[in-house]
């Protein structure tokens, strides 16, 4: 039975991860109805970013904010210097796009980091750590802690300030946000920097547990993506939940069915089940078209 509640609450702690994740994608989705297959690794070069700073004498928390104010910068440019030149392009061109850039990002990040593994640290653990037990140790109690704080905030910011609401008016409908004064594309490039954000904090998360490497987060972004799936793309809270439920299900299924060597099958077997049987996701809305 211990053993069970440990793999379950170790799946809650990863799926941590895979919930901050999915939620970007499905944020940078609901904004340009595109998948940026990059996420996994503009979130593992600011973790690098991070890293640097920590080897260079800055505190865990001030290269953590530093960190994600990198990550947000990188994030609006991107939107601004390539998606924009392309939102009138083909959905194949912006596929091309995004995958050029995971490219650039892993190289880049290999060449000025190292392609070896570090180990990269955490702010959870050490002598003074009292809230580990028997079942979680105490990162992965902070990764739980540390993604409910995030999740809080982003609902905060999306239901109760103007700029959250300015946000998601322009994500849902642009031509009625445009008529009553919202820049669109800066509300655009703005939800791109949130995300690139979200993924940054994923990344800091998943690198004590996977250690920094350039490509870290190969994992992370298939788990991801399959959790934004099961909750529904279209659906920015059900994609949490379908981020936890997946971190779960690869534990257990890791430990007690197909073994930790298949255990990203499970992933696939995911997104293959949900576009088959439910494409709107557990959460997501279906849209009927007359034709």
């Amino acid at each position: 039975m211990q053993a069970f509640l440990h793999q379950l609450l170790s799946g809650l702690a990863m799926g941590s991860t895979y919930a901050s994740v999915a939620l970007a994608l499905v944020m940078i989705f609901k904004a340009t109805h595109q998948v940026n297959f990059a996420q996994g690794e503009l979130a593992m070069f600011s973790t690098y970013v991070a890293f640097w700073l920590t080897g260079a004498g800055v505190p865990y928390w001030a290269a953590f904010v530093i960190t994600l104010g990198f990550s947000f910068v990188a994030g609006l440019a991107i939107e601004r210097l390539l998606m924009r030149r392309i939102q009138h392009a083909s959905p194949l061109t912006a596929v091309i796009v995004f995958i050029g850039l995971l490219v650039i990002f892993n190289s880049l990040a290999g060449w000025i980091f190292s392609a070896t593994s570090q180990v990269f640290p955490s702010p959870f653990d050490g002598p003074h750590a009292w809230y580990g037990s028997i079942y979680l140790s105490p990162h992965e109690v902070g990764m739980i802690g540390m993604t409910l704080v995030v999740l809080t905030i982003v609902f905060v910011f999306f239901r109760f300030t103007r700029l959250g609401l300015a946000m998601r008016a322009a994500a849902e409908n642009p031509q009625s946000s445009r008529l009553v004064g919202i820049r669109v594309g800066w509300m655009l490039a703005l939800g791109w920097g949130l995300a690139s954000a979200l993924g940054a904090v994923a990344g800091m998360m998943a690198a004590p547990k996977l250690g920094l490497e350039p490509n870290m987060m190969g994992g992370v972004i298939l788990y991801g993506f399959a959790a934004a799936l099961l909750g529904g793309i279209d659906n920015p809270w059900g994609a949490p939940i379908g981020g936890f439920i997946v971190g779960v299900l690869e534990n257990l299924a890791g430990a007690y069915l197909v073994g930790s060597h298949l255990k990203q099958t499970l992933a696939l077997a995911v997104i293959i089940a949900v576009l088959v049987f439910k494409p709107s996701g557990l959460f997501g809305r279906t849209v009927v078209v007359r034709v």
